[in-house]
């Protein structure tokens, strides 16, 4: 058996922590069971890395007609999320994280990618960033595509497996053994521990 080749260490890197909203905790429309399992993790490595943490917020529109496409038929029927139906700090970061910006960034997205109309890839680049180490709510939706806008740009994603969830067990399970068996040469998978001992100041 071939073992992996050592992990490489992290440098010139971001943490992009995806949508730890309120919206997606206990209680919200979106709720996301197990986002309280892996809060902690998200925690401990976005107050590790705050001052090179930047959060997601998926914001919802007021009407289906502000989105387009499938986008109006999705938010007909997801009507309690649009915004004038929700009460406004149901897409704030959850307490715990918000109290890390500043320094932590926040940066704002109307889609499930982080890098669609939003500044968050020209700012990487300014920023002459490398690798982008991924945490976050939904492992199958707004992380998946997040993580392959993050592959077609060229940058190296480094997931933080324990620090990931999903509504759907299933769909978070296919897609760890998608990102092992598919991207080996441009994705990596570590848990928090090894990503300590990767990313050093």
């Amino acid at each position: 058996m071939i073992k992996p080749p050592p992990a490489e260490p992290i440098e010139a890197a971001i943490h992009l922590c995806v949508d730890m909203q309120r919206i997606f905790a206990r209680g919200g429309v979106w709720e996301t069971p197990w986002m309280e399992r892996v809060l902690p993790v998200v925690v401990d490595v976005s107050n590790h890395y705050a001052r090179s943490t930047i959060f997601t917020r998926f914001i919802t529109p007021e009407h289906p007609e502000q989105r387009p496409g499938r986008w109006q038929r999705y938010y007909q029927r997801w009507e309690a999320a649009l915004r004038p139906n929700l009460e406004p700090e149901q897409l704030d970061l959850v307490p715990e994280l918000q109290r890390l910006v500043p320094p932590a960034q926040v940066i704002d997205k109307p889609v499930y990618s982080a890098f669609k109309h939003s500044p968050l890839a020209s700012l990487l680049v300014e920023r002459g960033i490398g690798t982008v180490v991924v945490s976050g709510a939904e492992t199958d939706v707004c992380v998946l595509a997040t993580v392959l806008d993050a592959v077609d740009l060229g940058f190296r994603v480094v997931l933080v497996e324990d620090a990931l969830c999903s509504s759907s067990d299933p769909g978070h399970d296919a897609l760890m053994t998608m990102y092992r068996t598919r991207y080996g040469q441009q994705i990596d998978l570590v848990s928090r521990e090894m990503l300590f001992d990767l990313w050093k100041f």
